[in-house]
């Protein structure tokens, strides 16, 4: 404080960044809360169609033609494990993130909600999680209809039930990550 009694000239600008910064940072670790948040969920429905398939199950459809092999379930396995990986992935690149920012803020004992991070890694970060978990949301989709073609029929025998839940999961899933990739790319560039 000058003797005057007032602040120095720059007190009210270093002020309103270091508002500005610590808002940025909570944004930041609130965002990679969600990712992680939400790969767990999608983690737990990893291991639940797993546990839905077992070796030489009838479908619900009554012709045995119908059954699905156990290329299906091979593929479906397959699956699981890349969709699991990835959400692995995402995950711990977003814990990462969070434990630098909060490391960085508990350094700084002033200031302890504001942290000096390099803000491309911060982004090429966040960038590698959200792709990690739109990629383990495609193999989860693909493990899904596996699981519906295990249960409700082989698509390929036209089975109208397989065919409407995968309809529905296609077209709901592709939009959600479309919203998902597109809010991620303005947010990436902006």
């Amino acid at each position: 404080m000058a003797e005057s009694g007032e602040y120095p000239k720059d007190y009210y600008t270093r002020r309103s960044s270091s508002s500005s910064s610590s808002s940025t940072t909570s944004i930041h670790v609130t965002a990679l809360d969600g990712i992680v948040n939400v790969n767990s969920l999608f983690t737990i429905a990893v291991f639940v169609g797993l546990s839905l398939t077992t070796p030489g199950q009838h479908s619900l459809e009554n012709p045995n033609a119908c059954d699905a092999g156990t290329d299906v379930a091979k593929k479906l396995l397959v699956f699981e494990v890349v969709s699991f990986s990835f959400f692995l992935f995402s995950s711990l690149v977003a814990q990462g993130l969070k434990l630098a920012i909060n490391l960085l803020n508990s350094k700084d004992v002033d200031e302890a909600f504001r942290a000096h991070i390099n803000l491309k890694v911060l982004r090429w970060g966040m960038m590698g999680s959200a792709v990690g978990s739109v990629m383990g949301c495609l193999f989860l989709m693909l493990s899904i209809i596996d699981v519906i073609q295990i249960r409700l029929g082989m698509l390929s025998c036209g089975s109208k039930s397989a065919v409407h839940a995968v309809t529905a999961l296609v077209v709901l899933v592709s939009s959600a990550l479309l919203v998902y990739i597109s809010t991620a790319i303005y947010a990436f560039w902006r």
